[in-house]
């Protein structure tokens, strides 16, 4: 046999003790004990009780790092999915008669309730804060600065205050 066969082989016994080959080229599987489908089934079962339960979130304490994880992850999601709806509503627009133009959309916005414009603009300002905060953390991490895990909660909960601040001064003042 040539070499390439031999290292092959011995792959496949590697991966898959359970299966022998033959020299023939055939596979046979062997089973170290037999049962019947019952047996099997009370053996399944008894393992199962035997097995540890895998943890759920709610076991651990909440942490800066995965609020902020999440929080980051919504935020893209809530700017990214508003600008391709956007987007797609303006390419849509001159087939489907829509007016989308700024003369337009200036318009609609003047006529809205002054609770609805800042409704609409604290939905888009505190992700949009959170978010540019949040990378400029992450920028650092990338320079090797606050890895330490006293640096990433204080900055954790900065970015986090100051999105806040941001955004209330953006959606009540500007």
């Amino acid at each position: 046999m040539s070499s390439m066969r031999i290292f092959q082989l011995g792959l496949r016994r590697a991966a898959a003790p359970a299966l022998r080959f033959q020299p023939a080229g055939r596979i046979v599987q062997r089973r170290v004990a037999s049962t019947t489908s019952n047996e099997a089934a009370e053996i399944l079962a008894k393992q199962r009780l035997n097995r540890p339960v895998s943890p759920h979130l709610s076991i651990y304490k909440p942490q800066i790092t995965w609020y902020g994880s999440g929080l980051n992850r919504l935020t893209a999601v809530i700017l990214s999915g508003s600008f391709y709806l956007f987007g797609f509503a303006y390419l849509a627009a001159p087939y489907t008669g829509w007016h989308l133009e700024t003369q337009s959309m200036v318009a609609a916005v003047a006529a809205w309730p002054a609770a609805v414009k800042v409704g609409v603009k604290g939905f888009f300002a505190f992700p949009f804060f959170y978010h540019s905060i949040n990378g400029l953390r992450h920028l650092s991490w990338d320079l090797g600065i606050g890895f330490k895990n006293t640096q990433v909660i204080k900055t954790g909960w900065t970015a986090v205050g100051l999105s806040v601040a941001c955004g209330l001064y953006y959606t009540l003042f500007v």
